[in-house]
């Protein structure tokens, strides 16, 4: 949404009541890896919903998540367990294994 300052606002909103564990993806639409990973982000929301809660973030359109979350590369992938403890941070490319194995690993999944 934007505001009469023009800056764009974004409410992230829970997906579910009870807490889920959390992928945040802050990326960009025109970065190549980024484009590479939204269709695997996509299919994760559809395959885990109510499991797992996907949020996708494009830092270019709200670069205050950028400097919230401290973005150095995008896109960058922020793991949070169900009490909301960050427990991986990882920059680059993520395939679909990769990102359930870090889930399975914490014993998420």
């Amino acid at each position: 949404m934007e505001t009469s300052t023009g800056k764009t606002e974004v409410k992230v909103e829970k997906s579910s009541q009870t807490p889920l564990p959390k992928l945040i993806d802050l990326g960009a639409g025109e970065c190549i890896p980024c484009k590479m990973m939204a269709p695997i982000l996509e299919e994760l929301k559809r395959e885990y919903e109510g499991i797992l809660d996907i949020v996708v973030i494009d830092v270019w359109k709200n670069p205050f998540e950028a400097q919230k979350y401290g973005i150095r590369v995008i896109p960058t992938q922020i793991f949070y367990d169900v009490n909301g403890q960050k427990f991986v941070r990882h920059e680059g490319f993520f395939s679909k294994e990769e990102i359930l194995r870090k889930f399975k690993d914490a014993g998420l999944l």
